[in-house]
């Protein structure tokens, strides 16, 4: 075999093994951060749920992308991802919680995440970490991302009545063109939708909502994160599956084999001028 024709046929094997399950292609450089040894065993155990490859093309990140992501959480799932994926190229803002908030989830969340990073400071060390509060803060200068991404934090904003505030922020945020990234656990379509959302589950038409009230145009939805044996009718709401498994050991079994929730995956994009 020629050494032109070993190079072509390498590339075409490479092309192949980058096409994800939903027959999108992903990038072979972030499906190799996706496998790499930077991710906790704990985070990559969750991907048959979260799809990170198919998530993060469906949305349209590149290595050069300026991306927001919203509330990472202590454990930094996407983190491990994206600020490996983005710091030679692009940028990684990370909106963490208030730094003067009561709660003592968004503190625990905050010094957790803040511990992750300098753990790693050759890693980590270009992320940047900006507030998120509704439209209290600043979560990057106006006009300036590419990329907002929010995963499963719609459900809170309306517990507390500040969802309009937030998608608010995540309209100012972002370039002309820009996109924003939604998942949320899906409520059932045939319920009125809960204002509080006290069991963790949003109506994908709801969220939408939300999202064209702020100025935002709808793209596409993606089924990647389906999951049709989640019968979303659980005493402690969604918190009764994994990850969080609220009910403890009272029909873990049964919960296991559901996995984690249903969940709606959206794209907007904020118009041009």
């Amino acid at each position: 075999m020629s050494p032109y024709l070993r190079l072509a046929y390498l590339a075409f094997a490479m092309l192949l093994f980058a096409v994800s399950a939903s027959g999108q292609t992903v990038d072979p450089a972030l499906k190799a951060l996706i496998d790499g040894p930077q991710r906790s065993e704990k985070n990559r155990a969750r991907d048959p749920y979260r799809h990170p490859a198919e998530a993060l093309t469906f949305f349209g990140v590149t290595p050069h992308s300026v991306v927001v992501e919203i509330l990472p959480g202590a454990g930094g799932y996407w983190t491990e991802i994206l600020a490996p994926y983005l710091k030679a190229e692009g940028r990684y803002i990370v909106a963490n919680g208030e730094k003067v908030s009561t709660s003592e989830e968004t503190r625990k969340d905050n010094a957790g995440f803040e511990a992750k990073l300098a753990a790693d400071p050759a890693g980590y060390g270009k992320v940047e970490i900006t507030e998120f509060a509704a439209d209290r803060h600043e979560i990057a200068p106006a006009g300036s991302a590419d990329f907002v991404l929010t995963f499963r934090n719609v459900h809170n904003w309306m517990a507390h009545g500040e969802t309009a505030a937030a998608f608010r922020t995540f309209y100012a945020a972002l370039k002309p063109g820009g996109v924003l990234g939604v998942e949320e656990h899906r409520a059932r379509d045939d319920q009125p939708q809960d204002p509080l959302a006290k069991s963790g589950y949003v109506r994908q038409d709801v969220a939408v909502g939300f999202a064209e009230a702020a100025g935002f145009k709808f793209v596409a939805s993606s089924e990647i994160n389906a999951n049709p044996k989640d019968t979303k009718d659980y005493s402690v709401g969604v918190w009764a599956l994994p990850p969080t498994y609220r009910l403890k050991d009272h029909d873990h079994d049964k919960y296991a084999a559901i996995g984690e929730s249903d969940r709606f995956t959206l794209k907007f994009v904020k118009p041009g001028p």
